[in-house]
Formats: structure tokens, C-alpha cells, sequence
């Protein structure tokens, strides 16, 4: 079968790629080895989100007391929270399955692999292989859970997310040994449904790629909620011979033993990159990832790469965008390359964080001069009468041109504030500029208007 463009994965980058490659007007196949949508709609993205609201929901009504609700003590089933997750990512799949048929892609199930003269290899779950080509070939196989040599994962004790979503039974205590996005949200959700939680962080601080002020407030919340947090510290072996796990940390206290039921190792993914048949048709990778040009293509003609398995934030909505400008890009368009410097990031534990460009360390290293306004959503009428006061908006600009070089948010639906920054920088919109933008009252995105204004020493609730 020959077709214009064939796309290795379904997950967020490849579908989209897919779709957007047949608006172009290309005869698009799509090939995926386990579940259209990938792991973000399957096993991440999305039935995340739904386990944290299930946590969340569980949160609210413990505290229905403190909006004048009175209700009888509330219970967590975590098998039917579960359960929702589940469903809420099998909806999501079949709604990718209907975009196929909608824009006319073909999708083959089957494990592909590239092959020279721009081919494509498909063995299906029978073990009978196909053959495919295209004149342009789409690699975007993601990544999977990063396995470090002292915390081999063997599903049940040691676990790695997929696991951590599908527990038979609520752990006791968990250890969580990374704390990024992925490490602390599952710190949030198993704390919130009643588990003992520990975090364990290589670096100084949770959440190490934010801001430290954005590292500090989580550090506080989480604290306070009951997690035990271990920075500067390293996991050296875990004893999996009895009931639970005997897991030995090495601090700069010394080395000491933490029992728990389950470890859950969250220190990042890898690529998808091996046996795909990249070796076989030559194209080149380094540290782990395809070498890719700013349009995508790889060392050889018809052949390009996107998502996890290039060079970049590993991210749903980075993959998206690279494979739009991969295919505009084929199709004769002239997208403008991705401002990888303007990627937002956001985790969706409570606080949840958002963030954009510079942090102020990067940005003093990078030579600016800066002004740095922050608010309080303790100053915030919205914040205040939803209940949720922690939390604040800071931005950081360049003193001398008055450029937004970041923006850090932690609190309650922060996610869904950062894009406005996102397209302040986009737009190269000046600290004054925002200033001036009159922003709806009451809501939470005032706090950014504000925030600005503290920058240039004009703010009015503080």
C-alpha cells in the first residue's frame, strides 16, 4: 500500500500529525502497536487527570464543613476510582478511533518498523507482517518509564506510572522516588486517598526544573498534608523478600530504611527508539534520542522524527506541535520553526503549577537585569471565596525592555492561566502593556495583572 505519509504512533504527536497531514491533502496511514491516543490518553495525560479529580472530589467533601455543608463521613472506594479513570480513557481513545474515520486515515495495528526505500515493516498480533511506503515517514513512538539500574521495576512492588494507575488495592505507604510532574502528582493523589506517602529527590528540591519559590510553596503544602520529603537523597537498593519493601535511601545524614508497600519509580521517560529498525536504515540518534533538524527531518531524506524520541520537553502538547510543523512543512508550507523557550509545563497535583520561559536563576545567569513582581492568591477575592488562598502568580521581566522572560504559578486551576503568558511572549507584549490590560474581576487571572503591576511598583491590593 503506498501513501503520502505514514506516521510510526498514535500517541499525541502521531494522531495529530495524522489528522493535520490529511487536512494538507495527504494520503495519510497511521500504524500503533497497542491503543490509538498512546500512553498520554491511555496511561497518562488524561486518566491522570481523572484519578486527581477523584482525589480532589474526596478533598471537597472532607472539607464541606468549611462552605457551611454538613455531610456524613466520606469514603474513598479507590477500586471504582479507579474504575473512572479507566473509562474516562477508553472514551477518550474512541474518540480518536472516530477522528481516523473522520479524516480518512488508514490505521493499521501492529508493531512498525522503518525499513530503507521509505518502507515500512507492520507485524500484527497474529505475527503476520505487512508492507507498507510512503514517500514521507513520520517517526513518533514516545517514550515509556525510565528504569534506573539500582530500581528495577518488576510491576508489582516496584512499579513504574502504568502500574501506579491500576493498583488491585490502595497501598498503606508508597515511596516515590522522583519528584517531577509525574512523581508528585502521584504524591498528591496517594496522600489525598489516605496512603502514607515519601518522596525521595536526587536534587535539592521537588519539582527541580521550577522556580525555587514555586519548589519551596509545594515543599510547605505538602508538608503540611502529611508527606515526608527527602531531598539531596538517593535510592540505593530495595529488599523485596518480605510482605512489603525495604527501601535504603543514602542522605547526607547518612544512610537509613524506609518500609513501604509499593515503590513507585518516577524519575522520567526514555525513548521508544530500539528495535524499530533505525540501525537498518541508518538514521542517526545521540544520547538516547533521533537528531532531528528544526523541520523534523532526520539525517535521511523522507524521514523525520517528533515527540518523545527527539530532542526537547518530553510533552504532550510539544509533540503536537512539532508534528503540525513537520507536515505543514512537507506539504509546501512555511511554519516557523517551535520557540522551545515558550513551552508552558504545567502539574496538575493540588497546588497545581504552571509555568512558562525563565526561571529568575536561569534569567540572572542569562545576564538579565530584572524586575520580578509576585501576588498572593491570598489577596485575591476569587481565591479567597473559592477557598483556595495558597498559592501566587510571579513574573519575572527584562528590567530594560520590559519582555516577560517568565512566569511561574502555583495554585488552585493555575493550569488553565499560564497560556495567557504564553501568548504575552508570543506576542512580545511589554510589563506595561499588561498592566493595562484590564483583566475580569473577580477571577484568578486578575492575580497576573497584578502580579505585573508589583513588578513596576503600581500594585493596588498589596
Amino acid at each position: 500500500m503506498q501513501f503520502d505519509v505514514i506516521v510510526l504512533g498514535s500517541g499525541p504527536g502521531g494522531y495529530v500529525t495524522a489528522i493535520r497531514a490529511s487536512q494538507l491533502g495527504l494520503k495519510t496511514a497511521i500504524v500503533e502497536r497497542e491503543a490509538l491516543g498512546g500512553i498520554c490518553l491511555n496511561w497518562g495525560c488524561i486518566p491522570t487527570k481523572a484519578l486527581l479529580k477523584s482525589a480532589s472530589v474526596f478533598e471537597y467533601i472532607q472539607h464541606a464543613k468549611d462552605y457551611g455543608i454538613e455531610v456524613s463521613a466520606p469514603k474513598a472506594d479507590f477500586n471504582a476510582v479507579v474504575k473512572r479513570s479507566r473509562g474516562v480513557a477508553d472514551g477518550m481513545s474512541k474518540g480518536v478511533q472516530f477522528l481516523m474515520k473522520k479524516n480518512k486515515i488508514e490505521v493499521i495495528m501492529g508493531n512498525g518498523k522503518v525499513m530503507p526505500g521509505k518502507k515500512v515493516s507492520v507485524t500484527a498480533a497474529d505475527g503476520t507482517t505487512s508492507e507498507i511506503s510512503a514517500n514521507h515517514i513520520i517517526i513518533a513512538t514516545g517514550g515509556r518509564s525510565r528504569e534506573l539500574p539500582n530500581l528495577k521495576q518488576d510491576g508489582k512492588k516496584i512499579i513504574g506510572y502504568r502500574e501506579a494507575m491500576t493498583l488491585p488495592e490502595q497501598p498503606k505507604s508508597i515511596v516515590i522516588v522522583g519528584s517531577g510532574a509525574i512523581g508528585v502528582e502521584f504524591a498528591y493523589f496517594y496522600n489525598a486517598m489516605g496512603t502514607k506517602v515519601t518522596i525521595v529527590e536526587y536534587m535539592p528540591n521537588i519539582v527541580p526544573v521550577e522556580d525555587e519559590d514555586i519548589s519551596k510553596a509545594l515543599t510547605k503544602t505538602f508538608k503540611s498534608n502529611g508527606i515526608d520529603i527527602l531531598n539531596n537523597a538517593e535510592v540505593t537498593g530495595v529488599d523485596t523478600a518480605g510482605k512489603g519493601c525495604k527501601v535504603k535511601v543514602k542522605t547526607a545524614d547518612g544512610e537509613q530504611v524506609i518500609e513501604a508497600d509499593i515503590v513507585l519509580s518516577a524519575v522520567g521517560v526514555v525513548a521508544n527508539i530500539e528495535n524499530i529498525g533505525l540501525e537498518q536504515v541508518g538514521i542517526v540518534t545521540d544520547k538516547g534520542k533521533i537528531v532531528v533538524d528544526k523541520y523534523y527531518q532526520t539525517n535521511l531524506p523522507g524521514y523525520y522524527a517528533i515527540g518523545d524520541c527527539v530532542p526537547g520537553q518530553a510533552l504532550a502538547h510539544v509533540a503536537s506541535a512539532e508534528g503540525i510543523i513537520c507536515v505543514e512543512k512537507i506539504a509546501g508550507h512555511h511554519p516557523a520553526a517551535l520557540d522551545y523557550n515558550n513551552i508552558p509545563g504545567c502539574t496538575y497535583c493540588s497546588p497545581e503549577i504552571a509555568s512558562v520561559g525563565y526561571t529568575e536563576k536561569a534569567a540572572k545567569a542569562a545576564g538579565y537585569e530584572l524586575k520580578i513582581g509576585k501576588f498572593p492568591f491570598s489577596a485575591s477575592g476569587k481565591a479567597s471565596a473559592a477557598g483556595h488562598k495558597d498559592g501566587f502568580v510571579k513574573l519575572i521581566f527584562d528590567a530594560k525592555y520590559g519582555e516577560l522572560l517568565g512566569a511561574h504559578l502555583i495554585g488552585a486551576n493555575v493550569t488553565e492561566m499560564i497560556a495567557e503568558c504564553v501568548a504575552l511572549r508570543k506576542l512580545e507584549t511589554t510589563g506595561e502593556e499588561l498592566i493595562k490590560t484590564v483583566h475580569p474581576h473577580p477571577t484568578m487571572s486578575e492575580a497576573i495583572m497584578e502580579a505585573a503591576a508589583a513588578a513596576y511598583g503600581e500594585v493596588i491590593h498589596l
